[in-house]
């Protein structure tokens, strides 16, 4: 019966991957089960950013950190982002804090260096205003052309047939074919 004993040595084979790949399966699952465990730790392994020996000072930081957006990001203040550079800026203005300047110094430091765009809510000036009020004047425009274009349909519909055009549609609901 030499199928039958090659259906065995086939079987047996076959059970041998299997039990192979089934090590290798569980041998995956334990070492991403390690990588997940061990991961947490490693990403918070920094050291902590130092803080004022001052709390008042930290809440100045804060305070003015929190009006400034952080030049990477650009859509997150100063206090809020995790940058190098939004870290190197707070130190920048514990700094100054502390040399004595005021916070309007702080914040005129920080405008002339990185220029309006450093401030998180920027003033309204005549220069800003086109990005305070270009949105809704793009949006009425849209509209304004929105509107023009159904007008125009509308008067085109309307218009419809010429008067040789309706004579001939007449005719033709007469029953006359002639033409």
């Amino acid at each position: 019966m030499p199928n039958e004993r090659h259906l065995l040595r086939w079987m047996h084979g076959r059970g041998a991957r299997l039990r192979r790949a089934a090590r290798v399966a569980v041998a995956l699952a334990l070492a991403a089960l390690v990588a997940l465990v061990i991961a947490p730790s490693i990403a918070q392994g920094r050291e902590a950013a130092p803080s004022a020996a001052d709390p008042a000072l930290e809440a100045r930081v804060l305070a003015i950190a929190e009006e400034l957006r952080c030049v990477v990001c650009q859509n997150e203040t100063l206090a809020a982002s995790q940058a190098d550079l939004a870290r190197d800026l707070r130190a920048q203005i514990r700094l100054q804090l502390q040399q004595g300047r005021s916070r309007q110094e702080v914040m005129d430091f920080m405008v002339e260096r990185y220029g309006q765009f450093v401030l998180y809510r920027p003033p309204l000036q005549a220069w800003t205003l086109v990005l305070w009020a270009g949105p809704f004047l793009l949006l009425l425009l849209a509209g304004g052309w929105l509107v023009a274009r159904i007008i125009q349909r509308q008067r085109e519909a309307a218009d419809g047939l010429t008067t040789d055009e309706l004579r001939r549609v007449q005719a033709l609901l007469e029953g006359d074919t002639s033409r």
